[in-house]
């Protein structure tokens, strides 16, 4: 049995694992406290839509480094699975798949294993900290409270996070594509507070202690709204120096640090729907061998166009599914025939920007690949191959 064969084993292993545990290991009392929990009856068009989203998600978590959660989260929540369970269902998913990806980008070259491993520890604190919260507020609102919180913290984080990154985007490709360490970043590189540790594949050298509050931060959104790289993936570029390349690549450590704690705090407390997790999880698999392919043809700047974009228009389309919580909790009585109207608008933006997001990624490979042609036959047949492993 190859390498790849024995990684998807152990993956499978684990996965079927969360599953048995996840109500094995819920105690009464835990369960009990969590009101309104459902999952939602699966038909096939739900299924299929499961699939395209995982494949999406997985192709932007492999080109961008995030874990694709930003799409993956909303995209249950618009089928009307509740926010907890989406959360809990997208970071089981998360781990397996995160592996995938930073084994492939290891290969070119791109991860800073350890960066990652130090962020990824002090993220399984964070990460603690994000599941009590969620847990406190799915206790005290039930689902409208969980959806609510989380469909907020999604516009906010998004928001921020995305415009400054796209701005920062704008601002490289008028410079003609050149990517500058931050001033920021070079800021604190200067500042000698031992331990300071050698960050190779970055080309970093920094105290430990920055990295630190950076990877709680980053677990802590993560299990709060299943998204941490909006945190990680920007805090390595503005904060540590890395470069966009290795940043996003590095994430994927981390990602699959955060999303194994993660899944066992949620399976304690019986939140995983693993149907839900096994089809976004087959989606992925696939699209992120190939998201991670195209990161070695297209200009470090255009990951930064791609994730800027995708998070604003995710944004909106949150935006407008919150008037539908807030009427479940009697914050607002906007007539039902506009919250539905709202509810369709953001189904419909969400597609958008899974689409988009496809689009804008394979187009650009399409367009770097012309200008290799020499590289284009190895880097298909590699691909293939891991899909034929996959499989």
């Amino acid at each position: 049995m190859t390498k790849k064969k024995l990684i998807y084993a152990a993956l499978l292993a684990a996965i079927v694992f969360v599953a048995i545990a996840s109500p094995a290991l819920a105690t009464g009392e835990q369960v009990k406290a969590i009101k309104g929990v459902r999952f939602i009856d699966l038909k096939l068009w739900y299924a299929v839509f499961l699939f395209i989203v995982g494949f999406i998600g997985g192709l932007v978590s492999g080109f961008i480094g995030s874990g694709g959660a930003f799409v993956l989260t909303p995209g249950m929540m618009s089928l009307g699975v509740p926010g907890a369970v989406a959360v809990a269902s997208n970071m089981c998913h998360k781990f397996p798949k995160a592996l995938v990806g930073a084994i492939k980008r290891h290969k070119y070259g791109q991860v800073d294993l350890k960066l990652g491993l130090m962020l990824g520890i002090s993220a399984s604190v964070g990460v603690e900290i994000g599941v009590k919260i969620m847990q406190y507020v799915q206790q005290m609102w039930g689902d409208a409270g969980s959806n609510l919180y989380v469909s907020f913290a999604f516009v906010v984080v998004l928001i921020t996070v995305g415009g400054y990154v796209f701005y920062d985007a704008w601002r490289i490709t008028k410079r003609g594509g050149l990517d500058i360490v931050p001033k920021l970043a070079m800021r604190l590189q200067k500042i000698n507070i031992p331990p300071m540790v050698n960050l190779k594949t970055a080309n970093v050298r920094i105290s430990a202690w920055f990295t630190i509050p950076l990877g709680i931060a980053t677990g802590m959104l993560a299990a709060t709204i299943a998204v941490g790289g909006f945190i990680g993936v920007p805090g390595m570029i503005y904060l540590i120096g890395a470069s966009s390349l290795v940043a996003s690549a590095t994430e994927l450590v981390i990602a699959f640090v955060m999303g194994l704690t993660g899944s066992i705090e949620w399976a304690l407390v019986g939140m995983i729907d693993i149907r839900l997790t096994l089809l976004i999880l087959a989606g992925s698999l696939f699209g992120i061998h190939l998201g991670a392919i195209g990161t070695t043809y297209v200009k470090e700047h255009m990951i930064k166009v791609v994730m800027g974009t995708i998070m604003l228009i995710v944004a909106l389309s949150r935006g407008f599914a919150i008037p539908k919580y807030t009427n479940q909790l009697g914050l607002t009585s906007i007539a039902d025939s506009s919250v539905k109207l709202m509810s369709n608008i953001s189904f419909g933006i969400m597609v958008f920007a899974l689409s988009l997001g496809a689009i804008i990624i394979l187009s650009s490979m399409i367009k770097a690949m012309r200008k290799k042609p020499s590289e284009i036959r190895e880097e298909v047949m590699d691909f293939e191959g891991a899909a034929d492993e996959t499989a």
